[in-house]
């Protein structure tokens, strides 16, 4: 077994931080080999707050899956995502000067450079640009323009930004735990990847993920990525409105939200208690599950009013048949996907991560709080297959030419610099 077929999945979040080995099975399955989870300390909303906190956290993770799994870790692909992250829908085209030739994967590839040279505010970059699909000569709709002939080759692409500054932070925290970052991956998309189906996706589908400190979310429409956005509300503002309106220890908050929170006060029954623990011999805390319920739904509801919007706001209100799939901590809630149902008006389920999982992986990791990490080892081991791919269709294409390419043609001189290779080389600079 060679150690590249091995894809590690770093997922840094607010309340944990969990890395996952895994690789794939040969029926195409991906097969976990270990995990490992600790809490997360240094990061807030998604955004890293304290560096030695989050690298402490990213070894102890790191170590438990490395054992479990009984492999050394040493390349990691990295969630990222916090409320810094936004997206926007841009229109990019190229006029082809050779139009009797069939489209080649080189126009492809120079139309989407072309995106990552578009002006962005001061301290934003381009993550990752996403084509849509394409247009040949006015011709919509095109998925797969490789082969076709036409003059000029335009496509609807969906860009995501993100602060230059949070990502090297991650960057950061991630070198000094002693690890290599092979990519830097937008968590909604990772998310997606573990818990929709490619029916959902086509059908079109709406993946929100409710984590500790924001809630992403990403819809799918024709099997294309159509919008994302991060809302910087969590579970833990849920806990935080449960500490306040009990008035416990946060501690107390949080095991009550876990063990008997509900999203809908109507559910409960006015005679329902639960007794807390009395600080240093003070008696217990008698609370209503009623009461509890009530701060909860108050919260929740505020949140899927913000995921409503963005629904709203990205024009594909109407087209969403497969509806609202709800993941994350925080869709564990009971009776959330009730809610969600009742305020938005669409069918809503709860998404595991167990889509594209072999039967025989630990029942704790099916669990919904997964379902960023076991996304980024199934969208990371796609970009290695990819890359795998391209790497031998080009050896292929060398020995057929006998004769070197054209330095004009080579892609990798026209390729601009991505925004993991710009993190890496400011990095390198600083240590020179």
């Amino acid at each position: 077994m060679k150690s590249s077929e091995i894809i590690v999945g770093l997922d840094i979040g607010t309340t944990k931080i969990a890395a996952i080995v895994g690789r794939k099975s040969e029926h195409g399955k991906i097969d976990i080999l270990g995990h490992g989870r600790t809490e997360s300390i240094g990061v807030k909303r998604g955004v890293v707050s304290n560096i030695e906190n989050t690298v402490n956290s990213i070894r102890i993770a790191i170590e438990e899956a490395s054992q479990k799994a009984g492999v050394n870790i040493k390349y990691v692909n990295v969630g990222i995502a916090g409320q810094h992250i936004k997206s926007l829908q841009h229109r990019g085209g190229i006029i082809r000067e050779n139009y009797d030739n069939e489209i080649s994967k080189q126009d492809v590839e120079t139309l989407l450079n072309n995106m990552y040279n578009l002006n962005m505010s001061p301290g934003e970059e381009i993550i990752d640009v996403i084509a849509q699909e394409y247009i040949v000569d006015d011709e919509q709709g095109i998925k797969e323009p490789v082969g076709m002939l036409g003059n000029s080759l335009e496509a609807n692409f969906h860009i995501i930004i993100g602060q230059t500054t949070a990502a090297k932070n991650i960057f950061k925290c991630v070198t000094k735990a002693d690890l290599e970052v092979v990519d830097l991956i937008l968590e909604p998309i990772s998310s997606a990847e573990a818990v929709l189906s490619e029916e959902e996706k086509e059908a079109g589908v709406v993946l929100v993920d409710i984590g500790g400190g924001t809630t992403d979310l990403a819809i799918f429409q024709d099997g294309i990525i159509r919008h994302t956005a991060v809302i910087p509300f969590g579970g833990d503002v849920i806990t935080e409105d449960v500490k306040e309106g009990c008035t416990i220890i946060r501690k107390h908050a949080e095991e009550l939200k876990i063990k008997f929170g509900s999203s809908l006060a109507s559910e409960n029954r006015d005679d329902e208690i639960v007794a807390i623990p009395g600080l240093r011999g003070r008696p217990p805390k008698e609370i209503s599950l009623k009461n509890l319920a009530s701060i909860i739904q108050a919260r929740m509801e505020e949140i899927v009013e913000h995921v409503y919007y963005e629904i709203k706001n990205s024009g594909y209100e109407k087209k969403l048949i497969a509806g609202i799939v709800l993941t994350g901590g925080g869709a564990q809630l009971k009776h959330l996907s009730q809610l969600t149902e009742f305020i938005t008006g669409m069918d809503t389920r709860i998404g595991y991560p167990n889509e594209h999982l072999a039967n025989d992986v630990p029942e704790d990791l099916a669990s919904p709080m997964y379902a960023t990490g076991v996304g980024l080892v199934i969208e990371g081991m796609r970009r290695y297959c990819k890359e795998m791919e391209e790497a031998t269709e080009k050896e292929v294409d060398l020995v057929e030419e006998q004769e070197p390419e054209d330095e004009s043609t080579d892609t990798s001189q026209v390729r601009p610099m991505s925004f993991l290779k710009k993190i890496q080389e400011f990095f390198e600079k600083d240590d020179v």
